[in-house]
């Protein structure tokens, strides 16, 4: 049985829609391929998601002993997290919605059998 190490991003300020486009980039490559590719993609969204492969490789290697090259990307997901409202005031007393959205991304790696 392989163990899986996990890492969690929560209330990123992205919409999962965005973050979705550089995960679906990273998904079933070894990990540091991954993070080589997060470090020259020209969107936002790739610097944290970087940042978490960073800390769930190491905790690959201090909590299980575990070395970089032997992991690779098992499940990542961006799931929505929740949205804040806000309002821009419009002509005539009315106001638009401005909806500022977040969301989760969780990373599962695995060492390569």
């Amino acid at each position: 049985m392989a163990t899986d190490i996990h890492a969690k991003l929560s209330n990123l300020p992205f919409s999962a829609q965005k973050v979705r486009l550089v995960v679906d980039i990273v998904r079933g490559k070894s990990v540091v391929e991954a993070i080589n590719t997060l470090k020259f993609l020209p969107k936002f969204a790739a610097t944290p998601v970087a940042k978490l492969l960073v800390s769930a490789v190491s905790n690959a290697e201090e909590n299980f002993g575990i070395s970089r090259d032997d992991l690779y990307v098992y499940r990542i997901t961006a799931d929505e997290a929740p949205t804040r409202r806000w309002r821009r005031f419009g002509a005539r007393g009315r106001f638009k919605p401005v909806l500022r959205r977040s969301s989760h991304v969780s990373v599962i790696l695995r060492e390569r059998e």
